[in-house]
C-alpha cells in the first residue's frame, strides 16, 4: 500500500525544489517577468501554461532548478496529478506565479504516485515525491480519501483468483479489526436456514461459497445508516453466459462493495456518530450443473418471488436481499453501490456514475457533495411508468425485463421493491474502472462517487473526534 502520509507532509521552511504554478491566461504576465535564460528554456520546451503540462528550469548551479507548471484558473481534485508524476523523485514546495494564492487541492498528487503492484517485479516506478504544504489542516482528510480511494482501486484490479467471496470477507474483516467494529460472516447452506435464498441461489455453483458479510460499528443510539455494495467477485453471466470480450473485466463486479467497504472505512475514521452497517452479499456468478437458470422462481428475504429471465442479471438479486434485512431496522438512510448495468454505461459513460434517490432532499445533497467535492454523479429518475416492465406472469416480478429498454432505471425500480416507503435510499450504478489513463486516474480500478458519499453523510451526521 502506498503510504501517501509520506507525500504531503507540513512545511516546516526545509529545503525544496519550488513550483511555480500559472495559468494559460496568467502565463504572458508571469513570462514577461522573468530573465532571458528562463525564457529560454520555456520556450525550447514549449511550455505555454497549459494544465497538466510542466517546464523545468534551470539555476545558477546544477544543484539549482525549479519547476514551473500550468493549472486551470479553477483547478480541480487532479490539478497536481500530471506535475507529480512527471517530476523527480524529491521535495516541493508550491508558489503562485500570479499573485493569486489559489488553493490547490493535494489529491491529484497522492494518487498519481499510486500502483497497484501486487504482481509486478519492479514496476519502474519513480521515487517518492513530497509535497510540502502550509495548509496543514487538509493533510488528514487527503490522505485518508487517498488510501480509501486506493483501497477501492487494488480491490478491483485484483483478479478473482485471488479475491473470491472469503478474500472479500477478509478484506471487511481487517477493517473490522483496525475500528474494533464486528462482523459476522453467514456461509454457504446457513443462508438457506437464514432466509437469504436469492444470495444463495445466485452463489451457490461456484467453487468459493457465497456468503453474506455482515459489519456493525458505532453506538446503537446513534442514527442508523446502512451501506450495501454488491460482490460478485466474478461474474460469467452464469447460464446466459456473457461473450468472451464481456467477461474480460468481469473481476470488477464486486466494485460495488469495495466503494461500501471505503465509504465504511472512512466514516469509521472520522468518528462519525452514526450507527454503522455494512452490508455486502458476496458471490462468483459462476456455472455448473447446480446454477440457477433462466426460468426457476426464487424466493427472496422480503417474501418477493423473483421469476429468473436473465442468470446475467445477478446483481439485483443479491442485493434485493440485503436491503431486505437492511430495512428490517428501518435505518434512517440506506446507500447502495453496484456495478449493476450497462445500460448506465450506454448512457452516460465510463467516467459518470449513475445515482437513484428516493427522497428529494437527499438527491440535492449528493448532487451539491458531487459537485463540491470534484466527484461527478448523474441523477437517473426511478420512473414509475417503468414498473409494468418488471411483471411476471408466473411470479411476483422478473429480474429483467425483455427488450432492454431503460436498463438501469429498471434495475433500480427492481431494488427499490425492497425499500420501504418512508427509509431515505440513494443507489450507484457505476462503472468503477477507467477505461484509459488519465493524470491521476490509471486504466483499472476507480473509485467513483466515493467522496461525494463520504460528504453527505458527513453533512448529514455531525462529525466527532477522529480516529488516528
Amino acid at each position: 500500500m502506498t503510504d501517501f502520509a509520506a507525500l504531503l507532509i507540513a512545511d516546516d521552511g526545509s529545503p525544496a525544489t519550488e513550483v511555480t504554478l500559472v495559468t494559460a491566461a496568467g502565463f504572458e504576465a508571469w513570462l514577461g517577468q522573468q530573465g532571458e535564460r528562463t525564457r529560454a528554456l520555456v520556450a525550447a520546451q514549449g511550455f505555454k501554461g497549459r494544465a497538466d503540462t510542466l517546464a523545468m528550469l534551470s539555476g545558477d548551479n546544477p544543484a539549482e532548478w525549479s519547476v514551473v507548471a500550468g493549472v486551470d484558473t479553477d483547478p480541480g481534485v487532479f490539478a497536481l496529478a500530471a506535475l507529480a508524476a512527471g517530476l523527480p523523485e524529491g521535495r516541493y514546495r508550491l508558489r503562485s506565479g500570479d499573485g493569486v494564492d489559489r488553493t490547490v487541492p493535494a489529491l491529484g498528487w497522492l494518487l498519481a504516485q499510486h500502483r497497484f503492484d501486487r504482481f509486478r517485479r519492479g514496476n519502474g516506478a519513480t521515487g517518492p515525491r513530497v509535497l510540502l504544504t502550509r495548509d496543514v489542516g487538509s493533510i488528514t482528510t487527503a490522505v485518508r480519501l487517498a488510501e480509501a480511494t486506493a483501497l477501492v482501486r487494488d480491490l478491483v484490479d485484483t483478479p478473482a483468483s485471488d479475491l473470491g467471496p472469503g478474500e472479500l470477507a477478509d478484506a471487511v474483516l481487517a477493517e473490522a479489526k483496525r475500528f474494533n467494529a464486528r462482523v459476522d460472516v453467514i456461509k454457504g447452506e446457513a443462508l438457506l436456514t437464514g432466509n437469504f435464498p436469492a444470495i444463495h441461489a445466485v452463489g451457490r455453483a461456484a467453487a468459493q461459497a457465497p456468503r453474506l458479510i455482515d459489519l456493525r460499528w458505532g453506538e446503537a443510539s446513534h442514527p442508523r445508516v446502512t451501506l450495501i455494495g454488491k460482490g460478485v467477485t466474478f461474474d460469467s453471466g452464469g447460464l446466459n453466459i456473457k461473450p468472451g470480450s464481456g467477461m474480460a473485466l468481469m473481476k470488477k463486479d464486486m466494485g460495488g462493495a469495495a466503494h461500501a467497504l471505503a465509504l465504511a472505512r472512512l466514516v469509521m475514521q472520522a468518528n462519525l456518530p452514526v450507527n454503522l452497517r455494512l452490508l455486502i452479499p458476496a458471490v462468483e456468478n459462476s456455472i455448473s450443473a447446480d446454477a440457477m437458470r433462466p426460468g426457476d422462481i426464487l424466493a427472496s428475504r422480503a417474501g418477493k418471488t423473483i421469476e429468473v429471465t436473465n442468470t446475467d442479471a445477478e446483481g439485483r438479486l443479491v442485493l434485493c436481499d440485503a436491503l431486505a434485512l437492511a430495512a428490517e431496522e428501518t435505518p434512517d438512510l440506506i446507500i447502495d453501490f453496484a456495478t449493476l448495468t450497462g445500460a448506465a454505461r450506454v448512457a452516460l459513460g465510463p467516467q459518470l456514475p449513475a445515482f437513484f434517490a428516493n427522497d428529494e432532499a437527499l438527491a440535492a445533497n449528493f448532487a451539491d457533495a458531487a459537485t463540491e467535492a470534484g466527484d461527478p454523479l448523474w441523477r437517473l429518475p426511478l420512473w414509475p411508468g417503468y414498473r409494468d416492465m418488471l411483471k411476471s406472469s408466473v411470479a411476483d416480478m422478473v429480474n429483467s425485463p425483455d427488450g432492454g429498454f431503460a436498463g438501469a432505471i429498471t434495475a433500480a425500480l427492481f431494488l427499490e421493491a425492497f425499500v420501504p416507503p418512508g427509509i431515505a435510499w440513494a443507489h450507484f450504478d457505476t462503472f468503477a474502472w477507467n477505461p484509459a489513463n488519465r493524470p491521476g486516474r490509471p486504466k483499472g480500478g476507480e473509485a467513483m462517487g466515493l467522496r461525494a458519499a463520504f460528504a453527505v453523510l458527513q453533512r448529514r451526521y455531525r462529525e466527532k473526534e477522529s480516529h488516528t
